[in-house]
């Protein structure tokens, strides 16, 4: 596997153990849906913007944003997406047109962000308030959906982890960073929902950024000791979903630490997604 270029890396990965993630708190008013309905959500115009911008060949195996070369009418297009997401009736959607909603939404948004704050070497730098000591724009109404102003933390904490409960959902939203799983290359739709989180699962677990054994010590994501209840709240139960996308390779690599022998260390790159 091609490596990363970890000059960075090392510097940023001591910011990430000082990261505080917020806990999932259900926020009910968004539990309700239409498991009868056939509404679809278009999402055209977020397939358009990543067939453009994202870049999946990069020798790095990082499926990179190109934010710097989006012209001013995609912008544009990307803004007016995001307003139509606002305009949706989430209620009267199925679970899973809903799911495949929220993570269009949240990477959209993130995307539209770092697009109105560039040039940025990492998304923490950008500030929209939200609080004396917040980093990043994670904590400020970015969207306004059913009359109610949202933040990507409402969005990822309070409602797609404690309504779905998928430990997947962690490799679907992207942060627009290095350490992040890869921004998907096409829209989720209640469709292609389950292809997608498998896939994006897999492309993470396979990476060395998302899981790296070395010797006696497992270098893994700060993913799974921030949200280690989602993975199961152990070392055992973390390891085991691991092992359930690792390929060969990897499976093979894993089997000591499955064992309890080894130690798990971990580490994040927030360095900007952008070539």
């Amino acid at each position: 596997m091609k490596s990363i270029t970890f000059t960075v890396f090392m510097v940023l990965a001591v910011s990430a153990t000082v990261f505080s993630a917020p806990q999932a708190e259900l926020w009910d008013a968004w539990l309700p849906y239409d498991a009868e309905s056939r509404i679809e959500v278009d999402h055209s115009a977020w397939d358009t913007i990543l067939e453009r911008y994202l870049i999946t060949d990069d020798p790095s195996g990082v499926y990179l944003f190109a934010y710097s070369r989006v012209t001013p009418e995609d912008k544009a297009s990307l803004e007016a997406y995001v307003r139509a997401l606002e305009g949706v009736a989430v209620q009267s959607l199925n679970r899973d047109e809903q799911m495949a909603y929220w993570i269009n939404m949240y990477n959209a948004v993130t995307v539209a962000v770092v697009l109105d704050h560039l040039p940025v070497k990492s998304i923490r730098d950008i500030s929209l308030g939200g609080g004396l000591f917040t980093r990043g724009p994670w904590d400020a109404s970015v969207v306004t959906v059913n009359a109610t102003p949202l933040t990507l933390n409402d969005i990822e904490h309070r409602i797609l982890r404690p309504i779905w409960n998928d430990p997947r959902i962690h490799y679907a939203v992207n942060c627009a960073s290095i350490g992040c799983p890869n921004l998907q290359p096409e829209a989720f739709t209640a469709r292609n929902l389950e292809q997608l989180l498998e896939r994006a699962a897999r492309e993470y677990i396979n990476h060395e950024r998302g899981v790296e054994p070395d010797g006696r010590t497992i270098r893994l994501s700060s993913i799974y000791d921030w949200f280690s209840e989602d993975f199961g709240g152990t070392r055992e139960t973390i390891l085991q979903h691991i092992h359930r996308y690792a390929d060969a390779e990897l499976r093979e690599k894993l089997a000591p630490f499955l064992a309890g022998d080894g130690r798990l260390r971990y580490r994040y790159d927030w360095a900007i997604n952008a070539p």
